[in-house]
């Protein structure tokens, strides 16, 4: 089975073009992330923490992934990583939102169910859009 798609295809459906979660819906730079931890919020989830921060600039979606060595060797965060890279292209909101997400996962996400996993970044997903509805109805 690919760590692409849980179907074994490493193709979208219907297109020729590989399923990829690419380079501008990543966050990448440790500053970036530093900021999210000091001036973002967090939503607490079974299997994970996830912080976030609103952007003023810029448009897109940005998520990165943070997993210590404290949970296991590199195959372990790298497997871990995968799978929630797998989960985050699964259930992005379609609309593009300003927004940098940082998921922090928990031991637990090794044993976890994969629908599980793809659950709680959906429903985190729906906690950060409830949020920015917040932010609108204050300004």
């Amino acid at each position: 089975m690919s760590a692409i798609a849980p179907n074994g295809s490493t193709h979208l459906p219907g297109s020729g073009k590989p399923a990829r979660f690419p380079r501008s819906a990543r966050l990448l730079r440790h500053a970036d992330f530093e900021r999210v931890y000091k001036q973002g919020r967090r939503h607490f989830a079974t299997h994970m923490t996830v912080f976030y921060l609103w952007r003023s600039e810029g448009d897109n979606l940005r998520v990165g992934f943070t997993v210590g060595r404290v949970l296991g060797g590199a195959v372990v965060r790298n497997r871990m990583k995968r799978r929630l890279r797998e989960a985050v292209r699964l259930q992005r909101p379609a609309a593009n939102l300003p927004v940098d997400v940082v998921i922090n996962p928990k031991k637990s996400l090794l044993t976890a169910e994969f629908a599980d996993i793809k659950n709680e970044v959906g429903r985190a997903f729906e906690v950060i859009l409830k949020s920015l509805e917040k932010l609108r109805g204050r300004e």
